[in-house]
């Protein structure tokens, strides 16, 4: 089982925290490297699209971006 990690994000100017468990936050950064952008600039755009959760809208995101690779 993964490690559960909290981190500590400025989104939209405002600190926030979300929870993760440890592959999606190595996922989440070969996502935002591969972008040349920041994790938090990731994470805004991620955040502007939700409707829910924002861990649970970071996981789906993760998932949706590895799946149309393969």
């Amino acid at each position: 089982m993964s490690e559960v990690k909290k981190r500590s994000l400025l989104i939209a100017g405002h600190p926030t925290s979300v929870t993760l468990e440890e592959p999606f936050w190595a996922a989440l950064k070969e996502l935002a490297a591969k972008e040349d952008i920041a994790v938090n600039a990731l994470v805004e755009r991620i955040d502007a699209e939700r409707t829910g959760n924002l861990s649970s809208a970071i996981r789906v995101f993760v998932l949706e971006a590895f799946r149309t690779r393969a």
